[in-house]
């Protein structure tokens, strides 16, 4: 990947933002778009809880597909 080094100006703009910007050149033409990081460390991810009786119900559960079956029903959903 090619490595742009910014004036002091323009580092310290783009320092603070949290979200994905245009960078645009002096006569308003769109360059790019620049992306922070993100420091993921403070996040957790998010899952449903599944009670005791939902996950016994499942483990009993005669009713398994597989990964083809999972994706033709999935492609089904998009042209319905």
């Amino acid at each position: 990947m090619t490595q742009i080094t910014l004036d002091a100006v323009s580092a310290s703009k783009l320092a603070g933002v949290q979200e994905s910007v245009q960078l645009c050149d002096p006569n308003g033409r769109v360059l790019g778009r620049f992306v922070p990081l993100i420091d993921l460390s403070k996040w957790e991810p998010i899952t449903p809880d599944s009670t005791d009786d939902e996950l016994d119900q499942s483990e009993q559960s005669n009713e398994w597909y597989t990964t083809d079956e999972v994706l033709a029903h999935l492609k089904r959903l998009e042209n319905p």
